[in-house]
């Protein structure tokens, strides 16, 4: 059995809710540098980092990270050279957990939304999440696969038992904030 994890999201969206524009890609229009930099750091200091294949493939591993790739395309838990792939439908976290991180850890969790969903489901302990205010990205891809359906972040985060802990603002010359979430007393 693994030990004692720590599982933080990090994302950053637009006023609808969106990570991605219809493309599937990272607008520069949701590309902040102080956003960039907290994320960077959680990074740094993670003991396993998540992402989708494509989040994966597009986002260098500049701190040489472990890193787990969440994939259809993998056999179950597969270590390879630019880290572990992992096909939930193939192999629990649990086993993954026990495996990778057998003595528990940080767990920073960058997305995109198929990930952010499975670990709705497994259960973040907290979510950073920035909101870069005026921009809209219609017919994007959004963070939660619920809000979709008109469901905000927020009340997604919250129906999964996380609390609203912190709101501050993170650039306000680029009109960006950051909401901060945890679990409960």
């Amino acid at each position: 059995m693994a030990g004692n994890l720590d599982i933080t999201g990090y994302a950053i969206v637009s006023d609808d809710d969106k990570i991605a524009g219809a493309d599937g890609l990272t607008p520069t229009s949701l590309r902040n540098e102080k956003d960039w930099e907290l994320y960077q750091r959680a990074q740094e200091v993670a003991n396993l980092v998540v992402f989708a294949r494509r989040s994966h493939e597009l986002e260098p591993n500049v701190h040489r990270s472990v890193r787990l790739v969440v994939s259809r395309e993998a056999p179950g838990l597969e270590h390879r050279p630019d880290g572990w792939w992992w096909d939930p439908r193939r192999a629990t976290w649990e086993e993954l957990a026990a495996r990778i991180l057998p003595r528990g850890g940080v767990v920073a969790v960058g997305g995109g939304q198929v990930v952010f969903d499975l670990f709705l489901m497994i259960g973040f302990d907290g979510f950073h999440l920035s909101r870069a205010h005026g921009v809209k990205l219609p017919g994007g891809r959004s963070i939660f696969s619920a809000c979709d359906a008109g469901v905000s972040a927020a009340a997604v985060l919250e129906q999964h038992g996380l609390s609203l802990s912190k709101t501050m603002p993170l650039d306000p010359a680029h009109n960006v904030e950051m909401t901060i979430w945890g679990r409960g007393p």
